[in-house]
């Protein structure tokens, strides 16, 4: 079955990857947009859509420079709600569309979505996947760019 979306509690990823926004508290906007703009070059390299949760109680989302979208949702989980049962939710309801990816290092969460049929990853093991992915990536499009300058060099 396809992966059709990938789930992440914005918080639990934030908290293992510190280099993101360094020396930014772990619960700031500075840290939610660095995450959001790592998370966006992300998707827009593998071409998954993504949902970041966050627990919002008392957050303001449109505090976040990035607006959510249908390729990159960002939400945030009301007061008395968690980002945990949010992901369970949408596991839930995607079920019939294929698999979705949750991103979480909370072991009960991970437990619930794999029972959910989902597939899970540690925080740790999402960070590597995303550091490595965006470097090929990188790495692909300098050398498009080197073949382009020089096509363009032969044609003058």
């Amino acid at each position: 079955m396809a992966l059709v979306r990938i789930l992440i509690d914005g918080y639990s990823l934030l908290h293992h990857w510190p280099e993101l926004a360094p020396g930014k508290p772990r619960h700031s906007a500075a840290a939610r947009d660095e995450l959001i703009r790592k998370l966006t070059r992300y998707r827009d390299s593998i071409g998954t859509p993504i949902t970041i949760v966050f627990d919002g109680a008392g957050a303001k989302p449109e505090a976040s420079e990035f607006p959510s979208t249908p390729e990159l949702e960002i939400l945030y989980s009301r007061a008395g709600q968690t980002a945990d049962q949010i992901i369970e939710r949408v596991a839930a309801r995607m079920q019939p569309y294929g698999e979705v990816l949750a991103v979480t290092d909370d072991l009960a969460e991970r437990d619930t979505v794999q029972s959910l049929g989902g597939l899970t990853s540690s925080c740790l093991n999402f960070i590597n996947t995303v550091e490595s992915t965006l470097s090929e990536f990188d790495r692909d499009m300098r050398q498009y760019n080197r073949k382009e300058q020089e096509r363009f060099k032969k044609k003058r």
